[in-house]
């Protein structure tokens, strides 16, 4: 368990010390790391509902997927940057290699945030492809 403050606190919409649970997860392709999750869940009644009652490790194989079924919005932010030394350790990378981050935030219809994830990879083993599907307004198509 750990606190949240500053950018924490910001994206799951806590005060700065409210006690938030912490899910890590390393992803390996063959004996190469390939990705880091941190996923952030506020404490309270809500975490139980999100993440399931499995054991941690099925919920630790989850942490790529949005882990609340309740979300009505994924907000997903892309962003380049050079790893933390942390980072650079875990993922057994140069520490002058980009990473590729993505700060994931999901919140339900009434505005709240039960889970954000920070995810990193390494800016040499990964591809990011974005598809947008447009709805049209139903009088342009029509007439």
């Amino acid at each position: 368990m750990i606190e949240a403050h500053g950018h924490l606190a910001a994206l799951l919409h806590v005060p700065n010390g409210s006690p938030l649970t912490e899910y890590l997860s390393v992803s390996y392709e063959g004996d190469s790391p390939h990705s880091l999750a941190r996923v952030y869940v506020p404490n309270g009644p809500e975490p139980t509902e999100a993440l399931g009652n499995g054991p941690s490790y099925v919920r630790a194989e989850a942490s790529f997927a949005v882990l609340s079924a309740l979300s009505a919005e994924v907000r997903e932010t892309v962003s380049a940057r050079l790893p933390t030394p942390d980072e650079a350790s875990t993922l057994r990378i140069n520490p002058g290699l980009a990473v590729l981050a993505i700060t994931r935030v999901a919140a339900d219809t009434a505005g709240h945030v039960p889970e954000a994830a920070l995810l990193v990879f390494p800016g040499d083993r990964v591809e990011a492809i974005f598809t947008t599907h447009h709805v049209l307004n139903e009088r342009l198509t029509h007439g």
